[in-house]
């Protein structure tokens, strides 16, 4: 007779207790202990049947040999097969993660269509149903013969349909549905994801099929269950962007058989997903239609971001004023409230805008998000041109790294931000000094080198009145918007 124990796992880092606590002692999460209920089993465990290995030998790293014709599958997908490095390696476990409704679901049943004209495709649907994946085939206008579907939950019945079908590419979607009948937890636990993971891992690198495996995110935006899971699987991809809009952003967080600097943008449309060649155009197409005017409005700024190897522009949005607040709000979106934060000090104490009693807000239009250090100038300018209410000359674009002594520093890939903006119709961009080496490569595109961010300042607003000390316009009024900006071109002899 089997006696029956419990134990408590975290469901965030996979620390297991005797007890329960309300918070875990190994990731310091709250409320993440779930009680699983375990059988010792006096027999030997199924799970872990221990067999002594024979004929094992060590091979020197000299003598083994490569294949060079590595096998790699397109997904009818240009910039998805360089987020996988080149196409989709065979034997290769992938692992997609996303918010639910952003559209996993759909770039896969394409991704499945486009492999099915040469090889042959399971779709395991722990989710939905059969019919479903039909209902969502046909509304896109897919149709394939090549593709099976299953709405299997049992990971060992999945071994007796890869014997029945001769398939290349396994998709499971998701994780957190499987389960192992010789776990005794529910579906979605530590040990089930583990166990589950752990099959298909040994099932595809044994029979050289290529899985992809769906996995649920936390409310931070983690891929949910055991750390573990990241580390069994050759590629980790990210799906992100709001269900709201229509952007969509494919991102490589690792992968063994490529680079993790490559993404891929997509837009959501009613027959599925479809790459977008010219993300600058779908971020800042407005601005451009309305391009012949002299101005743009005050807080609007047009900046130059990389991603991966990828260079684009997007336009932030900058919004100033008199906080009723004891502490003034920081709203960023898309931007990194953090670096706002970082971005408004240097403002304050080395420009001398008195931000610390307003309230400011930032948006990058389009839902877009990003983290690159080179569109500091350019939020910093939006903020400046905000809280003077000045407006900006429609055809220049800034490029830079704020420091925090108030110094622009340079960025990486300038040659295709430049290349990119001129592309656009620009015809002014601001850099940091360390990158003008490149002038002279760009027709019709002048560009300038500045040091300071006083300096772009200045060339952003050029009626400013520039002074070396802080000068009130009125000294009743501490709220007062009217301030001069301070000279700091010698910070770096002082």
């Amino acid at each position: 007779m089997s006696r029956v124990k419990s134990h408590y796992i975290c469901q965030e880092c996979g620390f297991k207790s005797s007890r329960y606590l309300g918070k875990c002692t190994e990731c310091n999460s709250w409320n993440s202990l779930v009680e699983e209920i375990d059988f010792e089993l006096k027999e030997s465990n199924p799970l872990r049947t221990i067999n002594e290995p024979k004929d094992i030998e060590a091979s020197l790293l000299s003598d083994i040999t490569l294949n060079e014709t590595e096998t790699r599958y397109t997904t009818g997908l240009k910039q998805t097969d360089e987020v996988f490095g080149g196409g989709i390696v065979s034997g290769s476990v992938i692992l997609l993660a996303g918010d639910p409704g952003i559209g996993k679901s759909t770039m896969l049943t394409q991704i499945a269509h486009n492999l099915s004209y040469k090889n042959q495709v399971l779709y395991l649907s722990a989710e939905e149903s059969k019919q479903q994946v039909c209902l969502r085939s046909k509304r896109l206008k897919l149709d394939s013969k090549n593709i099976f579907v299953d709405s299997q939950q049992n990971v060992l019945a999945l071994e007796k349909l890869l014997n029945q079908h001769d398939v290349q590419f396994l998709i499971v979607d998701s994780i957190q549905s499987m389960y192992h009948p010789l776990i005794n937890s529910a579906p979605g636990s530590v040990s089930q994801v583990r166990e589950c993971a752990s099959f298909l891992v040994t099932t595809a690198k044994t029979k050289g099929i290529a899985t992809i495996i769906v996995g649920h995110v936390t409310k931070d935006g983690s891929i949910a269950g055991p750390r573990v899971l990241e580390h069994m699987v050759d590629v980790v991809l990210y799906f992100e962007g709001d269900k709201s809009r229509q952007l969509r952003i494919l991102r490589s967080k690792k992968n063994r058989f490529g680079s993790t600097n490559e993404i891929s943008i997509l837009a959501m449309s009613e027959n599925g997903l479809k790459e977008v060649d010219n993300p600058s155009s779908l971020f800042i197409g407005d601005r451009l239609a309305g391009k012949t005017s002299l101005r743009v409005p005050s807080g609007c700024a047009i900046l130059s971001i990389a991603e991966g190897n990828k260079s684009f522009l997007v336009e932030v949005q900058s919004l100033s004023g008199i906080s009723a607040l004891t502490s003034p709000r920081r709203v960023a979106n898309g931007f990194d409230v953090n670096r706002l934060q970082l971005i408004l000090a240097v403002l304050e104490k080395r420009i001398g805008l008195p931000l610390a009693r307003q309230d400011v807000y930032i948006n990058v239009v389009g839902g877009f998000e990003f983290s690159d250090p080179g569109g500091d100038l350019g939020v910093s300018i939006a903020i400046a041109t905000s809280h003077f209410d000045r407006s900006l000359d429609p055809f220049v674009v800034f490029i830079g790294e704020i420091g925090l002594t108030g110094e622009i520093r340079p960025v990486s890939l300038i040659e295709k931000r430049l290349k990119e903006a001129q592309s656009m119709g620009f015809k002014k961009a601001v850099v940091p000094k360390g990158n003008l080496p490149t002038q002279g490569k760009f027709n019709g595109l002048e560009i300038v080198g500045i040091e300071y961010l006083t300096e772009a300042l200045h060339i952003a607003m050029p009626n400013l009145e520039s002074n070396r000390t802080l000068q009130k316009q009125s000294s009743s009024d501490h709220t007062s918007s009217q301030f001069n900006i301070i000279d700091n071109s010698n910070v770096g002899n002082r």
